[in-house]
């Protein structure tokens, strides 16, 4: 081989190491006998059919990646959880809307190949859709050198899921009276680590020797997707909110209609120890709330005499708790008292 020829894998892009992956990723989504479960892996597209039981169905689209929270990961070398934050991201939307998901798809730029780092990653985002009860469908890894330094990567999520138009989620069911629930989250979720991170370089951290912080920070987003599902098929919910950047306040003002008001009470919050680990380390409560969940992964608006059938669908640890209700006042939202993070100190 003339060593003075240009080529692709000289220029820092391996094809081969790339077609491995597609065949690692086609055939873990295969089931015992050899048969896809999920269409086309590797193909140009995808083709799914739409569920027959929807009558008039809607399509609900959704993308989202996990924020710099992939530098964690690669800062303690451990890379099986974030792909299932890649997939609760966007399906912790979809269902906001009332929609179930039933494709995925996923979009990672790197460096350079990385076979064992690619696999860890996808193996967690089917673990995403399995929860989910979706399917990875397809997706793209580009070979990027040049654009990342030497180990660096990002990732970005799409899903898709169907809803029957009559039965959309909207602010026309929500009602003056109506319960607000706070759902527990799992952690930090995929929001706020840039200030996760600026901290533990300013402060000096190695989380790599704090056990705490270590299992804390790569926690992976809890998923909502049956819970959520099961209450709007049981007709027990008018509401829902999706707890992400921004926080409780601006998320929740988003499925408040223009004449009622959602009024929190920041005091009925049980933030789990990493917030107030967070807090401690001179971040005011304000910045908290508009950074973090604070321990609020998603937040349901339900109907009062609703409220034990609905604590039903959920397991202990993430059984859901009234923080506020719904009034008729005209400012969307309100929040009252004062967030209690020294009962976890």
């Amino acid at each position: 081989m003339n060593k003075k020829l240009f080529t692709y894998k000289k220029s820092g892009v391996n094809i081969n190491a790339a077609d491995k992956f597609v065949k690692f990723i086609s055939n873990i989504t295969s089931n015992k006998k050899g048969k896809k479960k999920y269409n086309n892996i590797g193909g140009f597209g995808s083709i799914n059919s739409i569920p027959k039981n929807i009558k008039n169905p809607k399509i609900v689209a959704c993308t989202d990646g996990v924020g710099t929270k992939i530098e964690i990961a690669n800062l303690l070398n451990k890379y099986d959880t974030i792909g299932v934050d890649l997939v609760a991201m966007s399906v912790n939307d979809l269902i906001v809307q009332g929609a179930k998901p039933i494709i995925f798809l996923d979009y990672i730029s790197i460096n350079k190949i990385d076979l064992k780092k690619l696999q860890s990653i996808v193996k967690g985002i089917l673990k995403g859709c399995k929860i989910s009860n979706c399917e990875l469908v397809g997706g793209e890894t580009a070979e990027m050198p040049g654009t990342y330094d030497k180990g660096k990567f990002d990732i970005a999520g799409f899903a898709v899921g169907i809803v029957d138009q009559k039965k959309i989620l909207n602010k026309k069911k929500i009602k003056k009276g109506d319960l607000i629930l706070a759902v527990p989250s799992s952690g930090l979720h995929s929001n706020g680590y840039s200030l996760v991170r600026y901290l533990l370089k300013k402060k000096k951290i190695n989380i790599r020797k704090n056990l705490f912080l270590k299992k804390e920070l790569i926690k992976p987003t809890k998923i909502y997707v049956n819970e959520v599902l099961n209450l709007l098929k049981n007709n027990l919910l008018n509401g829902c909110a999706n707890i992400t950047g921004g926080g409780i306040a601006d998320n929740i003002k988003r499925i408040i209609p223009n004449n009622l008001c959602a009024e929190i009470d920041l005091s009925k919050i049980n933030p789990p120890k990493i917030f107030s680990w967070l807090k401690k380390h001179n971040i005011d409560d304000k910045e908290m709330l508009k950074t973090f969940n604070c321990g609020v992964g998603f937040c349901l608006i339900i109907n009062r005499k609703n409220l034990s059938k609905v604590k039903e669908f959920f397991s202990k640890e993430f059984k859901p708790y009234v923080i506020g209700e719904i009034s008729n006042k005209t400012n969307k939202i309100r929040l009252n008292e004062k967030i209690c993070w020294k009962k976890y100190s």
